[in-house]
């Protein structure tokens, strides 16, 4: 493990990141003060960077009907309007990529590499829904049950107020990316990130309204789950959440009660299958990042690696070698491949996945330690072997820069191996032949699979709908289905004269038998 040297002010808050700036972002919370703030730090130090203010039941539903206020206008503004918004906030996002990393950085501990890539994502998003989003939200004619005189047209209207429990790993990109398509389609959005990184959307959202997004139709929510999703839910139209299995059945079950829809992307336990023809060197980069980006800490991330008999001890080798040779560190520049764990609390969760796999007899190939002499938060990138379905790390997610390295035989062995888990999130399949690997990819049961990657591509494909199967989720975003699930289709109608029914004088039996035949002579000519 190679820990990054301290560079020059490696350490120092980034110059952007001011008082005055955290002021007036913490100042767009919904709260009244009345409730004890949460000190939000800088995760490689442990320092308090501002208090993050709190919001009450009263702030949420306040912070609701100035929505829904606002909302009304903003579905009356036609789409081509509402549009010239994200093109110009497509430009403020990539201007401002750089101080939106400070912040993603100071409060998440993530490397800069991985801070700028997650500034990326709301412009792609936007690009996709700038090209489609007209044509998915204009109104489309189709036929009536009598040709030529009905006819009926399928309107899309916004549901109305959307909230977003947005997840601390990706706080800008989940943020505002799943806000996005909501905002275009015409609705509302009232936002809960994580308390740890509130900071980075807030400033997201900030930067909507300077391109001219309505004051008012963002709102911002903060507290613990439990003291502000009760209420956010009662007051949605739609809830959008990104987190783990537990919370989104709780999620789940509370919509459901409130009879309204919900998108819910949960949790994984991601495979990876490596065929026997794989080329060793470009596997090993892809698989890195794949297991040890944003340090483990991606819903998609692969937690479990299937390696052929044949190959095991050279695969097994090349990717150790690489993890142990990974530059760790806290600095603000893009020297360090591998950044801080969000909080020391979850540094505790992951050391106990890994103590307990070893207690039950799996071996650490290397990694395995927290390292405070780096920060409060950091652990070292771990691979595993040995590891068995009754240990934690065998079963269980554990988000965080640790991996399982497993022997298969067969290629059948290896997609039962993989498919054996609850999850189905993210998989992905290597091999030098795509026909070999896509037979393969078309057997393993989730919601994303990758060839020769490990997960971005499938992420980055915005036009491609992303979600899990199992208990990975229900839903999904990106894609037409990630704007469209944000709207109510309504079936408007029209009979131009009134044929519906026996003519004056006509026998009914005589009618049904009119009727019947008519059905097969419009089935013929493909009327209906």
């Amino acid at each position: 493990m190679t820990v990054a040297p301290q560079r020059p002010g490696a350490l120092t808050r980034p110059a952007s990141v001011t008082p005055e700036l955290l002021a007036r972002l913490t100042a767009r919370v919904a709260s009244d003060g009345s409730r004890t703030p949460w000190a939000l730090t800088e995760v490689y130090t442990g320092e308090t960077l501002v208090e993050l203010p709190q919001s009450t039941p009263s702030d949420i539903e306040r912070a609701f009907a100035e929505a829904r206020a606002a909302q009304v206008r903003w579905a009356a503004t036609p789409v081509k309007q509402r549009l010239e918004v994200f093109k110009r906030a497509h430009t403020l996002l990539i201007d401002n990529a750089q101080r939106t990393a400070d912040l993603i950085q100071v409060e998440s501990g993530k490397n800069r590499r991985m801070a700028i890539e997650e500034t990326c994502d709301p412009p792609m998003v936007m690009s996709y829904y700038l090209k489609r989003a007209k044509k998915l939200l204009a109104p489309k004619k189709h036929g009536g049950p009598v040709p030529i005189v009905s006819g009926s047209t399928e309107v899309r209207v916004p549901k109305g107020v959307v909230g977003i429990i947005a997840p601390w790993n990706f706080p800008f990109a989940t943020g505002l990316s799943d806000a996005i398509p909501a905002l275009i389609a015409g609705n509302a959005v009232v936002v809960k990130p994580d308390n740890k990184t509130a900071l980075s959307p807030l400033y997201g959202i900030s930067l909507l309204e300077e391109a001219g997004l309505p004051k008012g139709l963002f709102q911002v929510v903060c507290g613990e789950g439990p003291d502000v999703g009760p209420t956010l839910i009662d007051n949605a139209d739609y809830v959008m959440f990104t987190g783990s299995t537990a919370t989104g059945r709780v999620i789940g079950e509370r919509a459901g009660r409130n009879l309204i829809g919900c998108c819910l992307e949960l949790g994984g336990k991601n495979p990876m299958i490596v065929l026997d023809d794989v080329n060793v060197e470009e596997w090993v980069e892809g698989t890195t990042f794949g297991v040890f980006g944003n340090t483990g800490q991606i819903c998609m991330h692969i937690e479990r690696i299937y390696l052929p008999e044949s190959r095991y001890d050279e695969l097994k080798s090349a990717f150790v070698t690489r993890a142990a040779n990974l530059e760790i560190g806290a600095a603000y520049d893009f020297g360090p491949e591998i950044g801080s764990l969000v909080s020391p609390d979850h540094r505790d969760r992951v050391a106990s996945h890994v103590e307990d796999a070893v207690a039950k007899g799996a071996t650490v190939l290397t990694g395995g330690r927290a390292r405070p002499d780096i920060g409060p938060a950091f652990f070292e990138p771990t691979v595993l072997e040995g590891v068995t379905k009754d240990m934690l790390a065998g079963h269980t997610e554990t988000f965080g820069p640790v991996v399982s390295l497993y022997s298969y035989r067969t290629v059948d062995e290896a997609i039962h191996l993989a498919n054996d888990t609850d999850y189905g999130l993210n998989a992905s399949v290597w091999s030098g032949d795509l026909a070999r690997a896509e037979a393969v990819a078309a057997r393993i049961e989730s919601g994303n699979v990758n060839i020769n990657d490990a997960l971005a591509t499938a992420y980055a494909s915005k036009g491609s709908p992303s979600g899990g199967v199992k208990k990975s989720g229900v839903g999904a975003r990106h894609g037409d289905q990630g704007l469209l699930k944000y709207t109510d289709a309504k079936n408007v109608a029209v009979l131009k004269k009134q044929v519906m029914g026996p003519r004056p004088g006509q026998a009914y039996d005589a009618y049904v038998k009119q009727m019947l035949s008519s059905l097969k002579l419009m089935r013929r000519l493909r009327v209906r």
